[in-house]
């Protein structure tokens, strides 16, 4: 029998930092009424994260990018009004360039409670946002075998993400040092493979009878079926400043997942490659972003990033044709144009001090970059 049809819908979810308008610190505790506010003007898409200092949000099930994108506008928008009324700013970044993490308050709910006594000294220093992209898919073996195969690009994905280069108020040489902060938490990293949806439902089971996790939600690889809707969510991602290139991604990952399903339906399928080939190329995206090379698996050689992008883009330009997102795809030739955040922050940074700014007044303006790109072009 053949598959069922999938709807290839898309959702995508954003994490935001507040920063003080006056001193440009990341916020250490939410001012009374902020949170209550943005759930009466944003209700079912916008909520508390981990810590204090940090806000969620989430688009409806859109039909295309173009109409995420334009959730995600308005999301953005009311929220840095709100947080401007409360003396705040938003900024959208995976990592704040000098706030101290051990500083920061947990969000008094009783699930981040109990993940801060679960996770102790690696929890405490979650001071990072992602962004996370969900695809439709409804059949649930469907899902899985797509779920399999969409691992390899996954560094890709990352590589045009990239927005934390800064931690504590040094440059870590790399372009997303959020994902080494996130990877000392238990299960993430790159997914495992599973043959079938009984197979990995039962590896979940295993933990939830065990009483380590109360569900699929505790499950936090770079890529994972979602616990709650009938979707595949793709959370390798930082969070971009700019909301063209959060469309751009999207726009590349409901491609793919497309483009895999037409795999399938024609009797091919992208080929395996072990998750220790694969994680070189997740190191090589965190460290270089999108002006370093991948290695082409089947090629058997280091490829120029920018090289490896068109190839994608060509790969799924039916693809996106039939999602209508070809306009958003093609802006992620722009990112490499222009860098990811990652470049542009530390271009903010090396400017200031060219100029005479100390490392802490170049950092400030890293931080005042952010908070005007963050509304950029909305």
């Amino acid at each position: 029998m053949p598959d069922q049809h999938p709807d290839f819908t898309i959702g995508i979810e954003e994490e935001y930092l507040l920063v003080r308008q006056d001193t440009l610190d990341l916020v250490e505790e939410a001012p009374a009424g902020l949170m209550e506010q943005a759930e009466r003007e944003l209700a079912g898409h916008v909520s508390p994260e981990f810590l204090q200092c940090q806000i969620e949000v989430e688009t409806s099930v859109c039909r295309t990018v173009g109409e995420a994108r334009a959730e995600l506008a308005h999301l953005r928008a009311t929220l840095a009004r709100i947080a401007a009324e409360h003396g705040l700013a938003l900024i959208a970044a995976s990592t704040h360039p000098f706030a101290d993490w051990s500083r920061m308050r947990f969000t008094e709910k009783p699930r981040y409670l109990q993940l801060a006594e679960d996770l102790q000294g690696v929890g405490r220093r979650l001071l990072i946002c992602g962004m996370h992209v969900h695809v439709g898919i409804a059949p649930d073996d469907l899902r899985i075998d797509i779920f399999n195969q969409l691992s390899y690009f996954l560094p890709h994905l990352l590589a045009l993400s990239t927005s934390s280069p800064f931690w504590q108020g040094h440059d870590m040489g790399l372009n997303s040092y959020r994902l080494t902060v996130f990877d000392t938490l238990p299960r993430t990293g790159l997914p495992p493979q599973f043959e079938s949806w009984g197979e990995y439902q039962r590896a979940v089971e295993v933990l939830v009878n065990a009483g380590v996790i109360e569900d699929g939600t505790k499950i936090w690889w770079d890529l994972r079926p979602s616990a709650r809707f009938p979707t595949l969510e793709t959370r390798i991602c930082d969070v971009c400043t700019l909301l063209d290139d959060t469309a751009a991604i999207a726009a590349m990952v409901q491609s793919l997942v497309r483009m895999l399903y037409r795999l399938r339906r024609n009797n091919q399928r992208w080929r395996r490659y072990d998750r220790f080939l694969i994680d070189e190329n997740r190191w090589r995206a965190q460290r270089y972003g999108v002006h370093g090379s991948l290695i082409d698996f089947g090629r058997g050689e280091a490829v120029a990033y920018a090289e490896l992008l068109a190839e994608l883009q060509e790969l799924v330009r039916e693809d996106a044709e039939a999602l209508d997102c070809t306009r958003q795809l093609a802006h992620a030739a722009r990112i490499l144009e222009r860098g990811t955040s990652a470049d542009r922050q530390r271009a903010a940074y090396g400017q200031a001090r060219e100029q005479g700014a100390d490392e802490h007044e170049a950092a400030r303006e890293v931080v005042r970059l952010l908070i005007r790109e963050t509304v950029q072009d909305l």
